[in-house]
């Protein structure tokens, strides 16, 4: 309890001093606040996107449309990438030949940027939610089933041993001994692809998007509004250390069901 009263202590000095420096550099910067707010004018930009949307804009979404429409879209990309990358980690990690021939055609994609697609997208799909899913999904994918295969292929040979002499079949084998083994770098995986989705999906909504933070960012942008834009970012901040607290949260509480990693290693010592 102690300790996390500190670190929230920490946390609280720590922002208490980003929003004094901000206050102070934008009183003595000599930049006009139509293009450098005031954390009081942020605030103010804040109320009024949570009551009437933002003034002057396409769109008459409030905030709390906007989080809700990109969670929802950010909910459908993320979830069928880890389904996905999970999947077929598996089993290209399972069935290493496969994974040869798979592997090249693999790192020949991975390293285009999600965006890159998305011209293709609207082309192919049109504009609305698809495109954004899409770049959220490709942006997920990779690093989960790349991450998945390796766990899966660096598996202790004790736990396939032990399995082979209980006559599990490869199914069995898979869900029951080699998903569990795999599965702290699997959440690593999932970790740090919530991360890179989130990021995407940003830039996935600032085309063909009608509402959303992305489009927000975009909407503010034309209607010169610099502070409904820092609000815009500052909630994607926030929502994005929220979504990053919460799958840590289920990680940890999935390992510790299962008897897996560290923590548990040491209380059964």
């Amino acid at each position: 309890m102690k300790k996390k009263l500190n670190i929230l202590r920490h946390i609280i000095i720590a922002y208490a001093v980003l929003l004094a420096i901000w206050q102070l550099a934008a009183s003595f910067s000599g930049v006009s606040s139509a293009l450098f707010p005031s954390p009081g004018r942020v605030l103010l930009a804040f109320r009024e996107l949570s009551v009437s949307g933002l003034s002057g804009s396409s769109s008459d979404a409030t905030l709390s449309v906007h989080i809700r429409d990109s969670l929802l879209r950010f909910a459908a990309g993320y979830l069928l990438s880890a389904a996905a990358g999970i999947t077929a980690g598996l089993l290209l990690g399972w069935f290493p030949r496969a994974f040869a021939y798979v592997n090249p055609v693999i790192q020949l994609l991975r390293p285009i940027a999600p965006v890159a697609w998305l011209p293709f997208l609207v082309l192919l799909v049109g504009i609305g939610d698809l495109p954004a899913v899409t770049i959220i999904f490709i942006a997920g994918f990779f690093p989960i089933l790349l991450s998945t295969a390796s766990a899966v292929q660096n598996i202790d040979p004790v736990y396939l041993r032990v399995a082979g002499n209980f006559g599990l079949s490869q199914r069995r084998t898979l869900t029951r001994i080699v998903f569990p083994a795999a599965f702290p770098q699997i959440a690593g995986s999932l970790h740090l692809a919530l991360g890179t989705c989130w990021i995407f999906l940003v830039s996935g909504e600032m085309v063909g998007s009608q509402t959303g933070l992305g489009f927000l960012i975009m909407d503010a942008k034309n209607c010169l509004r610099a502070d409904a834009l820092l609000a815009a970012i500052i909630t994607i901040g926030v929502i994005g250390f929220l979504l990053d607290q919460l799958i840590g949260l289920l990680e940890r509480s999935f390992i510790s069901v299962r008897g897996l990693g560290p923590q548990n290693s040491k209380r059964r010592s």
